[in-house]
């Protein structure tokens, strides 16, 4: 007797789909890869073709260079071999998929990273229900619990408007947290210039060619200390604590990620204003996703996975781990 989803080989190096002769997220070159999303802990360079939403191929092409791309749009899908293979939003940055697979009657869902908060610069997470969900716990423990995201971008917002001489620097990633958070700050009403880092520029000029808007955006290279006085200046967060921050006025050093929960990791970066600002579901995210989907059986690819497969059997939903390799935390 067949055993469910025996047509997919989880390997350490990302998922083969062995009937179309595909990987989904492989962390090496492979001849064919289908992509949930632009992050290099999933979208590496080097692969012979590559299937993904348009924005992952444009988000691709800026960062690896031109890809052998193949566009598949949301609600689109293809056929390979004998599996068809769509792509709908997964809410975790702009362009970002679920891959579903349907093959001999079965449908399995590679959800990749996702969230499901409400995100002005991508789609809303689109729940698929089928018989196998592949899933991320990047947060899963019950202590990860995510505010919501409109007090944090208030919070940031009043420590700036209490201290008009100084600037708060934001450090959040590249890739779409730093296009977040300036979105939400346009969606709160903050309608100042925004300074940012040179490393963050390609990508938010991307995010405004692909319809992203986020409002007047300065480099903040070679810009008097005091001209940004009384503004947010947004950076990597490997430039919070540089060379490069010295020269901003008197800067109040906050961080945008889910890991500002945990107060040690906001001491150890010397973090004034940790911001909880997370791209991934929480606990209650993870668990409500997997009661409304329900499915037959679930695997974790990465994160907390133990705690989120004694909850899954605990109710009866058969679950395992894939121990997967190369999936860090770039994109939270």
């Amino acid at each position: 007797m067949a055993t469910l989803g025996d047509w997919l080989e989880p390997h350490p190096t990302g998922i083969y789909v062995r009937p179309a002769d595909a990987w989904v997220d492989p962390s090496v070159p492979r001849p064919r890869a289908l992509v949930t999303h632009g992050h290099a802990d999933h979208a590496r360079g080097g692969h012979g073709a590559v299937w993904a939403t348009p924005e992952t191929l444009a988000i691709m092409d800026a960062r690896y260079g031109p890809q052998a791309g193949n566009p598949v749009p949301y609600g689109g899908s293809i056929t390979m071999g004998d599996v068809t293979i769509g792509f709908v939003p997964a809410g975790h940055v702009l362009g970002s998929a679920q891959i579903v697979l349907d093959h001999r009657g079965e449908r399995v869902v590679v959800s990749g990273d996702y969230k499901r908060r409400a995100d002005p610069t991508c789609a809303s997470f689109q729940p698929v229900a089928c018989d196998v969900f592949i899933t991320e716990a990047t947060f899963g423990l019950p202590v990860f619990r995510h505010p919501d995201t409109g007090d944090e971008i208030d919070k940031l917002i009043a420590r700036l408007r209490a201290n008009p001489t100084r600037c708060v620097v934001v450090g959040a990633y590249a890739l779409g947290k730093a296009q977040r958070v300036i979105a939400e700050l346009r969606a709160r009403g903050h309608e100042a210039p925004i300074y940012i880092h040179g490393a963050l520029q390609r990508l938010c000029d991307l995010y405004e060619e692909l319809g992203v808007r986020l409002g007047e955006l300065i480099p903040a290279t070679g810009v008097p200390k005091a001209a940004m006085a009384g503004h947010v200046v947004m950076c990597p967060p490997s430039a919070l604590n540089d060379r490069w921050s010295r020269r901003l006025p008197d800067p109040i050093t906050a961080m945008a990620s889910g890991w500002m929960r945990v107060r040690q990791r906001a001491r150890q970066k010397n973090i004034e204003l940790p911001l909880i600002l997370s791209d991934h579901a929480d606990w209650d995210e993870l668990t409500e996703t997997l009661t409304e989907i329900s499915p037959r059986e679930v695997w974790v690819t990465h994160g907390r996975e133990e705690a989120l497969v004694h909850w899954c059997m605990t109710r009866q939903i058969r679950a395992r781990a894939l121990a997967l390799v190369g999936f860090e935390d770039e994109d939270d």
